[in-house]
């Protein structure tokens, strides 16, 4: 009889509404005031800006079909010349500079075995890329010619031209035995000062 009791008991307790969590919780707040509307208005974030990715990509395509392939005068090459470039005003002692590899080169293109049309698609991405992430100084490897046909550097020739047409290359040259010879060329690049200083002179010539 005495087990039966407990038993009962027991079970009454299970039952028991007191036991029950929900309902503590709103005994315990029954005499809890809201707080008075305090009139503000809760405005949804702005959503991120898109970035304008085909803006890009079509300024890639305006640039790359701006690239001509007509050879400068003072860029025509025979087999094995060596090549170089210094932008009009600049001083000698860069070119000697770059020829020496006083600037360390911080990215390489190979466009071994690329097609023309390619080849400038390539370049014009790569040099992009180089500016965007505030490169000085990269290597460009155009090859010998020697698989070309009649053997002739054509795509270095085309190269020297795309780079000469584009306003951040300040000079180029010959890359070093080391760094690939008559069949690489050691690019220039402008600063980021000096690119941010020539983008706002275009920008108020536009006004």
């Amino acid at each position: 009889m005495v087990k039966l009791a407990v038993t009962v008991n027991n079970r009454r307790r299970k039952d028991d509404p007191q036991d029950d969590p929900a309902q503590e919780f709103l005994d315990a707040v029954r005499d809890v005031e809201p707080l008075p509307d305090p009139g503000r208005v809760v405005h949804a974030p702005k959503p991120p800006t898109p970035l304008p990715l085909q803006r890009r990509k079509d300024d890639l395509e305006v640039l790359r079909d701006s690239l001509s392939d007509r050879v400068e005068p003072d860029l025509e090459l025979e087999s094995g010349d060596e090549l170089m470039f210094l932008r009009p005003g600049l001083s000698r002692q860069v070119l000697r500079r770059l020829r020496s590899g006083y600037w360390a080169t911080q990215d390489e293109l190979d466009l071994h075995g690329s097609r023309s049309d390619e080849a400038r698609a390539l370049l014009t991405d790569f040099l992009a890329l180089a500016v965007k992430r505030g490169h000085r100084c990269v290597i460009v490897v155009h090859g010998k010619g020697l698989s070309s046909k009649n053997r002739e550097p054509v795509l270095k020739r085309k190269v020297a031209s795309w780079l000469v047409q584009r306003g951040e290359v300040l000079a180029f040259s010959q890359a070093r035995p080391a760094d690939g010879g008559s069949g690489a060329v050691v690019v220039l690049l402008k600063g980021l000062a000096a690119r941010r200083t020539a983008t706002t002179d275009e920008d108020t010539e536009e006004e």
